[in-house]
């Protein structure tokens, strides 16, 4: 007998499509933050990154995660500017990606 009694995955966007989901919610990020961006300043997705990176070992990955490091990149780049309008449009784009019904990989 073998001595496994289970075989485990880890499927994180490896059996699904996810990348356009949030492809698509850094375009509306984008629109909403991108008035705050100095001209002369560094990338916004470039800024989202590190913020994500540095809330990495706090929030996992995710979209949970990810929709907090949106506005914690929205609040930084606006120094402190951000509306609650703004700031209620990015967790409502967070809802709509956990919304996002599920896409399988083809031959999944």
């Amino acid at each position: 007998m073998s001595p496994f009694k289970v075989i485990a995955f880890d499927a994180d966007d490896t059996l699904w499509v996810n990348e356009p989901i949030f492809t698509e919610t850094q375009e509306k990020f984008k629109a909403i933050v991108g008035p705050y961006l100095h001209p002369d300043g560094k990338d916004l997705e470039d800024i989202l990154y590190q913020t994500e990176l540095r809330n990495l070992r706090l929030f996992g990955y995710g979209i949970k995660g990810f929709t907090l490091s949106m506005i914690e990149t929205g609040i930084e780049i606006s120094r402190g500017k951000m509306t609650a309008t703004e700031i209620a449009q990015v967790i409502e784009m967070g809802k709509e990606m956990l919304e996002h019904p599920v896409e399988l990989l083809p031959g999944v």
